[in-house]
C-alpha cells in the first residue's frame, strides 16, 4: 500500500514501529518543521524525521497545509490511505479525502471520549474510563468521523503519564496494522459516534501542573486522589510543582497510603539535585 503517515512525537514512532513489524512502512513521512528545543534554542528535527531519515523514508515538513499548491508531495501521487497520529496539524477536508481509502486517524481515548489535543493526560486527570484507542475515518471536525475499530484499555488506578503514553501508543500501532489490513477487504463497518456523548480536553499548559498545597501537612481523602492523579498525568512533562517559601519544588515521585494520604517520595527543590522529600521538609 502506498501510505502517507502523519505524525510528530516519539508517540508516533512507537506506533511506527509495530506497523513496520508487520509490513507497512510508509511511502512517505509528513511531520512538523524542524524546531528551537531547550535553553539553547537548538534547531531539532522531529521524532518521527530522525526515524524515516534512518530508514531512507522520504520526509515532507510544511509549514502549512492550507494551500493545495504547496502540497505536491501529496497531490502528486495516488495514495491509498493517509495514516495520522498526533501530527499537531489540522488538515482541510480535500485533503483527508485524496487518498483511495481516505484518511485515518488513531485517537488515544475511547471516542467520543475526550476529543482534543490531550486525551492520554486528560485521561489520568479526569476520566479513567475513557482509556484506550480509537481508529476513525476522519472528516472535517476534530475526532468526529466514524469509528473503524475501539480497543478499551482497564485502569483500575492512576499510573504515570509516561507509562499510559507508551502502552496507548502500542496499542495505536497494533490498531492501525489490523485496519490496514482489512481495509483493502472492505470488511470494516464505520459505526457513527455517539456526539452527543462526546467530551472534550484542552492543550496542556506548565501552568496547569502547580498544586496548591502545604508539604507539612499533606492532602488526604478526595483532595489527595486529586493531587495523585495529577502528579501521574503530568510526570514527564510538565511535572507537577508547588510554590513554598517562594521557592518552586518539582514533584517527580508520588503515591498514595493505606489512609489516603499523598505520600510525596522523591523532589526536586529550586537550584537543587533531585531528592527525597523527608531530607528537606518535616512532616
Amino acid at each position: 500500500m502506498k501510505i502517507a503517515f502523519f505524525g510528530t512525537p516519539d508517540l508516533a514512532v512507537t506506533a511506527l514501529l509495530e506497523m513496520a513489524d508487520f509490513g507497512f512502512v510508509p511511502t512517505l513521512l509528513v511531520t512538523t518543521p524542524d524546531a528551537l528545543v531547550g535553553r539553547k534554542q537548538i534547531l531539532t528535527p522531529p521524532p518521527t524525521k530522525v526515524w524515516a531519515t534512518e530508514r531512507g523514508i522520504p520526509v515532507f515538513q510544511p509549514a502549512s497545509l492550507k494551500k493545495r499548491e504547496d502540497l505536491t508531495p501529496l497531490t502528486d501521487t495516488e495514495w491509498d490511505v493517509f495514516v495520522v497520529f498526533a501530527y499537531g496539524k489540522i488538515m482541510p477536508e480535500w485533503l483527508l479525502s485524496l487518498p483511495k481509502y481516505g484518511t485515518i486517524n488513531a485517537h488515544p481515548s475511547l471516542l467520543p471520549k475526550l476529543r482534543g489535543a490531550s486525551p492520554i493526560r486528560s485521561t489520568l486527570l479526569h476520566d479513567l474510563s475513557a482509556a484506550g484507542v480509537t481508529i476513525i475515518q476522519m472528516d472535517a471536525e476534530m475526532d468526529h468521523g466514524p469509528i473503524l475499530y475501539q480497543q478499551p484499555l482497564t485502569l483500575t488506578e492512576p499510573i504515570s503519564g509516561p507509562e499510559l503514553d507508551r502502552t496507548l501508543s502500542h496499542i495505536c500501532g497494533d490498531l492501525l496494522t489490523h485496519v490496514l489490513q482489512e481495509l483493502p477487504k472492505g470488511s470494516l463497518t464505520p459505526l457513527e459516534q455517539k456526539h452527543n456523548e462526546a467530551t472534550f480536553c484542552t492543550k496542556i499548559t506548565k501552568e496547569m501542573a502547580e498544586l496548591q498545597l502545604d508539604p507539612h501537612t499533606l492532602p488526604t481523602g478526595p483532595e489527595a486522589q486529586s493531587a495523585y492523579r495529577k502528579i501521574c498525568a503530568f510526570a514527564g512533562w510538565p511535572e507537577t510543582f508547588f510554590i513554598h517559601d517562594g521557592k518552586r519544588f518539582k514533584i517527580k515521585s508520588a503515591h498514595l497510603n493505606q489512609a489516603d494520604t499523598l505520600v510525596i517520595d522523591r523532589i526536586v527543590p529550586e537550584g537543587k539535585n533531585e531528592m527525597d522529600f523527608s531530607q528537606y521538609f518535616t512532616i
